[in-house]
């Protein structure tokens, strides 16, 4: 098998334009629910990633040079330095041809060249994707629910009733709007209510705590950027200390600002039991009503076994759309 690997800052047109083909002839497949790749977020993909930590990526192409296969291999720096993670995607319409696998197998060389003793992937709860990766040696380890809110079917006269309860439990609070980059001076804040989320399950999965730097946060703030997310900030703050408590975040697609992603949301250990999560996300809602009129729905994952966040959600009005499927395998056995 040739692959071409990609250099993310001289990056041929033409494999771009292949790549988002696959990852869209796949999408209608495995996941037809999910918004299009574009050649933009694909870019902003290969240069950044989620947060600074952006995949080597490479692909294969058949006879005629047509892209059938991509794959890509996350070797993270920011922590768990024993984990990759590898996601393969094929073609439709070249599958059951060996490519998947030996796509596999060149991401499996590249963890265990960097060291790496876990390897990780995962895919939607389809009988092909599980069997594939069965097959390549991985055992199911989570699974993750993904909810979609449809802003235009909301109940408002029941959301300001749970919003009015919240707000006289959390009468010690004040939510605070901040919209784009954190300012330096919260930026230690930020971290802290940042690492509450490693109270969230990890089912089991073998990985170590999320570490959260300045560099880390403002690499995501990057990689937002360049996938032209809009990132809204709501975060509880207590009103005898100034201490910031707890926040929930939201970025608006800006290539399809109909359509916004949920992204954290933490409350510290010490602040907790005062409804502080759904005073928070209804709070949210209420300022994206405002400030982005044409957004139509909001998409969250969350792991099945998250009973607390999964019940807030649902009170929100989320529905489930999807189930994503979390596997991982041993190297060194």
């Amino acid at each position: 098998m040739e692959l071409n690997w990609l250099d993310s800052e001289h990056v041929d047109s033409r494999d771009v334009a292949g790549a988002v083909a696959v990852q869209e002839a796949a999408r209608a497949v495995d996941s037809p629910h999910q918004l299009s790749p574009s050649t933009a977020s694909f870019l902003a993909w290969l240069r950044h990633g989620w947060d600074g930590d952006p995949p080597q990526t490479a692909l294969t192409r058949d006879k005629h040079g047509r892209v059938v296969g991509v794959l890509e291999v996350w070797l993270g720096h920011w922590d768990n330095p024993q984990l990759g993670f590898i996601s393969v995607t094929v073609d439709p319409l070249a599958r059951r041809q060996g490519i998947g696998r030996q796509l596999f197998e060149v991401g499996m060389e590249r963890v265990r060249a960097d060291g790496r003793t876990l390897l990780a992937s995962d895919c939607f709860d389809r009988p092909w994707s599980v069997a594939f990766l069965e097959a390549m040696g991985l055992k199911r380890v989570s699974v993750e629910l993904e909810r979609w809110q449809d802003l235009l079917d909301l109940d408002w006269d029941r959301l300001d009733q749970e919003y009015e309860l919240a707000e006289q439990q959390a009468a010690g609070y004040e939510l605070i709007r901040l919209a784009g980059p954190i300012p330096e001076h919260l930026m230690a804040d930020v971290l802290r209510m940042s690492e509450a989320i490693n109270d969230a399950p990890t089912d089991d999965w073998e990985i170590e705590d999320e570490v959260f730097s300045p560099e880390r946060l403002r690499a995501f703030e990057a990689a937002q950027e360049a996938l032209q997310r809009r990132v809204y900030r709501v975060i509880a703050r207590e009103r005898s200390t100034g201490e910031l408590a707890g926040h929930t975040v939201v970025g608006v697609e800006g290539e399809w600002p109909w359509f916004g992603r949920q992204y954290d949301t933490s409350v510290l250990r010490a602040h907790r039991g005062h409804r502080l999560g759904r005073y928070l996300k209804v709070g949210m809602l209420r300022w994206l009503q405002a400030a982005e009129p044409q957004l139509r729905t909001i998409g969250t994952w969350n792991s099945a076994s998250n009973d607390h966040m999964i019940a807030i959600n649902e009170l929100l009005g989320y529905r489930v759309v999807g189930t994503g499927l979390g596997y991982q395998r041993r190297l060194d056995s």
